[in-house]
């Protein structure tokens, strides 16, 4: 009889521990395989927003995953000096180039801490590496070739305002620098270099739903380039003084995405 009721007892209280123990390994196992993400990025060698970012992962097993990233950013020197005429025109003293950077970055992921399958924070560190491409873009600005006015023979001078890449040594006279031309016009004349790059990261991943993810990734990036990269030149200051070849930065990049 006591046989039978301890069996009565016990049996049921296994089951449900068991079934307890594989809800939790349900719940704290994968929900997806494949993560596609795509975001902003802040970092220390830029402005307020660096660049954007696009990833995908792809999980190994309950611990590991593989990703492949493609972040493009623009790369400013931290001896950049804005300054602004007395018309209201902006540009940078002595810059000559604007450069930016394309890093296609493969690596791994490994989950610190899971959670829940659709609340918490999930902690992942995280480490890749891959070429660089650096394009340096000319730095143009509108400078001001209007001849002074001539009473006796061009009393009313036509205006001639021209757009040219910054040179500290032409474009010496700051009083007719008129401002910083577009962005993207000395397009065809781009410099590309090859360098490469290393980074490492905790990404802090929130998901509230299984089929929808968002988090912040934030890290540290080394990169280096064959050659110096020029984007400053200052009339009177060595160019090594001005321009590097290799860079570090600390960056966050705020993302959102979609899973399956």
């Amino acid at each position: 009889m006591r046989p039978f009721f301890y069996s009565a007892i016990l049996l049921p209280a296994a089951l449900l521990v068991a079934s307890a123990a594989q809800a939790q390994e349900a719940q704290d196992a994968p929900s997806y395989e494949k993560e596609f993400t795509y975001g902003i990025n802040l970092n220390t060698n830029a402005g307020l927003i660096g660049g954007v970012a696009v990833r995908s992962t792809r999980r190994l097993n309950d611990d590991w995953a593989r990703f492949w990233l493609l972040e493009g950013v623009e790369v400013k020197s931290r001896k950049e000096q804005r300054i602004q005429n007395s018309i209201g025109g902006v540009y940078v003293q002595g810059k000559t180039n604007y450069l930016f950077a394309l890093r296609p970055t493969v690596g791994v992921q490994r989950t610190l801490f899971r959670k829940a399958a659709e609340s918490g924070v999930e902690v992942d560190a995280m480490f890749g590496a891959g070429p660089s491409i650096g394009l340096l873009l000319p730095y143009y600005i509108y400078y001001d070739y209007t001849p002074k006015p001539d009473p006796q023979s061009n009393p009313n001078p036509r205006e001639d305002i021209r757009a040219e890449q910054y040179d500290p040594v032409k474009h010496y006279e700051q009083n007719k620098i008129y401002d910083r031309a577009p962005i993207f016009s000395g397009i065809g004349n781009v410099k590309p270099n090859v360098g490469a790059h290393l980074r490492g990261a905790l990404n802090f991943e929130y998901g509230r739903y299984r089929d929808a993810v968002a988090g912040i990734e934030a890290g540290f990036l080394v990169e280096a380039y064959t050659k110096r990269l020029v984007t400053m030149n200052v009339t009177g200051v060595p160019e090594n003084r001005l321009n590097n070849n290799l860079f570090n930065s600390v960056y966050v990049t705020l993302y959102i995405g979609s899973r399956k």
